[in-house]
């Protein structure tokens, strides 16, 4: 009699939620694919969703070029950005120039809507996160030079450790970059965290927002927190507490443990929010 009971049940879930559930579908299929969008919507600047899964409202574009920046990859159309973030990397970029480093190389921001991009990033979906080249000595390039992906790696990935293309500037632009107080967090590779662990003989509370993460050989990923007024931006819990130096960052260089088994076969990225679905579906 349970068992029936449980089967009634979960049929009469099923015919419930049937023509939400096409409905839903249906909202999903008829929205174009962010990656075919060229232009921002309209409206307010608004970053909708999380890091992962979300789009952004009023987007500006990145220029190719501006004071001590240049933008990287330009035929990818993803130099664009919440406000916040333009004003952020314009600032950045000054500081660089200002302390004589060189030129900051700008890559991946996000989609003109925002969304999943269907190659290169997880995140990077709702204005609020960008890709800088570690490379400071490109000088300013030809627009069509600039479409490239050979940039060279700081790290011996054999020795994990930096390689000699590291050096002051770079750990200089990590620190610069982590100094703006909206910045949530910088994603490097663990060799590069290690370094600059190494490196900082003063205070190192500002390694707080550097973070270790797979790859980030070549360039480091800022991430932007959820600005104040914007009620549909997932916040990310901020880093542990700490400067994440010690055995956190240590763990990243020991071996893996012994495999167990074939691993669980990838999960499917959920749905967009019902809110980018429909900013998707918006005419420019």
């Amino acid at each position: 009699m349970r068992l029936h009971r449980s089967v009634s049940l979960s049929l009469a879930l099923l015919l419930w939620s049937g023509p939400a559930l096409a409905a839903d579908k249906h909202q999903h299929s008829a929205a174009p694919a962010p990656q075919s969008l060229r232009h921002p919507s309209k409206g307010t600047p608004q970053p909708i969703g999380s890091y992962a899964n979300g789009c952004v409202r009023g987007a500006d574009a990145l220029p190719a070029d501006g004071q001590g920046f240049q933008v990287m990859n330009l035929s990818r159309h993803r130099n664009y950005g919440h406000p916040l973030l333009l004003a952020y990397l314009k600032a950045l970029a000054g500081e660089v120039e200002r302390e004589g480093l060189g030129i900051l190389s700008v890559g991946d921001m996000s989609m003109p809507r925002g969304g999943r991009m269907p190659t290169g990033h997880a995140s990077h979906q709702m204005g609020l996160d960008a890709d800088i080249w570690f490379a400071l000595d490109l000088g300013r390039l030809p627009v069509a030079e600039r479409e490239r992906e050979d940039f060279a790696t700081m790290v011996d990935t054999k020795a994990q450790r930096v390689n000699t293309n590291f050096g002051p500037a770079q750990a200089r632009l990590v620190r610069l970059a982590a100094a703006a107080p909206h910045v949530t967090r910088i994603f490097v590779n663990p060799a590069i965290k290690l370094a600059l662990c190494e490196g900082e003989t003063g205070d190192k509370s500002w390694l707080r927002k550097v973070r270790p993460w797979f790859g980030h050989a070549a360039h480091l990923h800022v991430r932007l927190d959820c600005p104040p007024d914007a009620k549909q931006c997932e916040t990310q819990e901020p880093p542990p507490e700490g400067d994440g130096c010690g055995e956190e960052l240590l763990s990243w260089f020991k071996p893996p443990p012994p495999s167990t088994g074939s691993a669980p076969p990838p999960k499917p990225p959920p749905p967009p929010p019902a809110a980018c679905l429909a900013l998707y579906a918006e005419k420019d």
